[in-house]
């Protein structure tokens, strides 16, 4: 089948790749010409384990395309998926400019059935402002329609493996006719028995943003237990494996550390305590998720001055930037926050991270105070402190 793809970022590259290896014709639309050029050529923007070989593998078989024209993209197939960012608003609320966008020159370029996809993390009721926004500028053309979510669920660094290998696929439609396309187009995974919750929209649009908030809520719960089992002489690492043995609980997302960060877990618990609080529901249990989460970097600068004392002058090694491993995303990484930390407080930083140097040197320029290192051993050399802030399996062959 013929999709479209709008975005090529991180959510974007990933659908297009795998619904391209599962045998579709795809064709994402992309607005930086840069960016497209290296595409075309086979060359992931981003690190992500495998993508790049399934783009690689689509472009030879003639299965996925680029293009930087909405135009072509919505002519090109009934089935249009928008895999566009929805940033944080400076309240906390999602910035859906880029799907109003979408919808705006998707109803422009209509010339027939279209069925828009929304992969976006979007606030519950999108799809119906969507629906509103095509129908007001179609301008009168006599055009069918239909409007589904369809949200994604990939963990940056296993994101291929999360989209071929899914815990479950989420759809929200209204139509029939919706539902049996959608239906199709994962056909190649559900057969081999991935399961698929058909359900109307706006449960599907909660549906994301429970389950991230849930993750975030479940590691804050963690972190919060590993503060008092340090005042008490326990070991987090036993408690949480004694919790984990629960089915009901589950082992994962219960390893205490910095807390999250990433394009999703931050952006979307705002966003849902901004939602649940525009219809009147109470969010403290969130904000208290948040609240522990944002003290985590707080808690780490003042363990290192009460090993060191003074920070000033002082040299410090800091493994790990991305605010994951297997990824070089430092989107709200809690490294950021580090590092602007300890340069505030007038140390010396060295930086080591496999995979996202690159990426922190446009925020934080290497200089006198902040030195970057291609050799985790190199980075250490004459440091008095050692920050481990990401897991990178590397760190802990170290």
């Amino acid at each position: 089948m013929k999709l479209s793809v709008i975005g090529g970022g991180y959510v974007g590259l990933v659908t297009a790749a795998c619904f391209s290896h599962v045998g579709h014709e795809v064709l994402v639309v992309e607005k930086i010409p840069e960016k497209v050029e290296l595409l075309r050529h086979g060359k992931s923007p981003i690190y992500e384990p495998g993508l790049e070989e399934l783009l690689r593998e689509g472009i030879k078989e003639g299965r996925l395309n680029f293009t930087t024209d909405i135009k072509e993209g919505v002519e090109f197939s009934e089935v249009i998926f928008v895999c566009v960012g929805t940033p944080s608003n400076p309240d906390g609320s999602a910035d859906l400019s880029q799907v109003e966008e979408v919808a705006r020159l998707t109803a422009k370029y209509m010339n027939g059935y279209k069925l828009l996809v929304n992969k976006s993390t979007v606030p519950v009721g999108t799809q119906q402002k969507v629906k509103r926004t095509l129908k007001l500028y179609l301008k009168g053309k006599d055009v069918e329609f239909d409007v589904a979510s369809n949200p994604e669920f990939l963990r940056e660094g296993h994101a291929v493996k999360d989209f071929l290998e899914p815990d479950r696929i989420v759809i929200g439609v209204e139509s029939e006719r919706a539902k049996e396309i959608l239906l199709e187009i994962y056909k190649p995974i559900t057969e081999k028995g991935f399961p698929i919750l058909v359900t109307n929209p706006p449960t599907a649009e909660i549906i994301k943003y429970a389950s991230n908030t849930f993750l975030a809520t479940k590691i804050s719960f963690i972190n919060m237990i590993a503060d008092l089992c340090e005042k008490v002489g326990a070991n987090v690492e036993e408690v949480a494996s004694g919790m984990g043995y629960d089915r009901r609980i589950g082992k994962e997302f219960l390893k205490a550390g910095l807390g999250w960060g990433g394009s999703c877990l931050p952006k979307d618990t705002k966003a849902f305590i901004r939602i649940l609080e525009d219809f009147g529901v109470d969010a403290t249990i969130l904000k208290g998720t948040l609240s522990v989460n944002e003290s985590r970097v707080d808690r780490l600068i003042r363990k290192l001055k009460e090993a060191l004392w003074i920070l000033k002058g002082k040299m410090i090694a800091v493994w790990g930037l991305s605010f994951k491993p297997n990824t070089d995303d430092i989107r709200e990484a809690p490294s950021l926050r580090v590092i602007e930390r300890l340069l505030r407080e007038g140390a010396k930083v060295r930086a080591y991270d496999p995979k996202a140097v690159e990426n922190f040197k446009r925020i934080f320029v290497e200089g006198e105070d902040l030195k970057y290192f291609h050799d985790k051993y190199k980075a250490v050399e004459g440091a008095e402190a050692l920050l481990i802030l990401t897991e990178w399996d590397e760190f802990k062959r170290a």
